[in-house]
């Protein structure tokens, strides 16, 4: 049994290997693998709230041939305290898979471990992998391969986002620049990765420039000093005359204009950014196929 709990969960040529599968999903939608998961339950346990990961994975699953059941972690005894590791042995007896997203990276790691069931992280405070691997399949198809372009990814560096991002430029061999103020600088790095608090040093002849939102969820409280610190973390009108003439701009939503992204460049821009966000469905549904034994 297979899960994606991270994105080093695949190697580079697996990765490869479902990037090519989502191709199919996108261009012949409903038309491959169709009975895929015929007679197999999903079950879909959210801590958070979601637009993008929920519709994709339901969506998906469904014209997989399955069954998505929505578990809202509130509406469960996982709301109530009990353990995720019964949980997990609970469901293991019922569905067939799991598509998790939460808070703590461990919750999703020990429900792989005890379920026994292929597990999918669809997001925790530590990575969001079914995301990077979209906007690399995003990027791609446009603009060609990843491989040796710089992406610049501007505000809060220290988010699950920009974690993903980290392991799949060793993974993909791209370079990736981090900028963010101090005290909100990416918590792991490699050689494909360099932090700095520039973002004109960042956004500078880079290939991708990519942002996300400035208060992430769970991170309320935070909120005025955050809008603080991240004054000029901004991609706007002249942040993008830095980067190369063709630079693809991609955030993952939701937008806060004015703030992370300014209207008119996210306007401008909508099109790859609305891309991005329905490749969602293609991606997981390759990521879903893979970890059943699709090659």
């Amino acid at each position: 049994m297979r899960s994606f709990l991270q994105i080093n969960d695949f190697t580079a040529a697996e990765a490869r290997a479902v990037l090519r599968l989502a191709e199919q999903f996108k261009t012949r939608r409903g038309a491959v693998h169709a009975d895929l998961l015929r007679g197999q339950t999903y079950a879909l346990i959210f801590s958070k709230s979601s637009t993008r990961t929920r519709v994709s994975f339901e969506v998906g699953i469904r014209e997989l041939g399955g069954q998505p059941l929505f578990l809202n972690a509130g509406d469960i005894q996982l709301g109530r305290g009990e353990p995720i590791i019964d949980t997990a042995r609970v469901l293991a007896k019922m569905v067939h898979g799991a598509v998790i997203r939460t808070y703590a990276q461990a919750d999703v790691e020990q429900f792989a471990r005890y379920s026994g069931l292929p597990t999918i992280n669809a997001l925790t405070d530590n990575e969001h992998p079914c995301q990077i691997l979209t906007d690399i399949f995003t990027y791609e198809r446009t603009h060609g391969g990843i491989r040796g372009k710089k992406v610049a990814f501007i505000g809060d560096a220290a988010c699950n986002v920009a974690h993903s991002f980290v392991h799949a430029a060793a993974l993909f061999d791209f370079q990736l620049v981090c900028a963010a103020p101090d005290g909100y600088q990416a918590r792991v790095t490699n050689a494909n990765t360099t932090l700095t608090a520039s973002v004109s040093d960042a956004a500078r002849d880079a290939d991708l420039l990519y942002t996300d939102v400035w208060i992430s969820m769970g991170k309320e409280a935070e909120a005025p000093a955050r809008a603080a610190a991240f004054q000029g973390y901004q991609i706007n009108a002249d942040v993008l005359r830095l980067a190369r003439p063709d630079c693809m701009v991609l955030h993952c939503l939701p937008a806060y204009r004015g703030k992370e992204i300014t209207a008119d460049v996210l306007e401008a821009r909508a099109a790859d950014i609305f891309e991005q966000a329905g490749n969602r469905l293609p991606v997981q549904q390759a990521i879903i196929a893979w970890l059943a034994g699709v090659r």
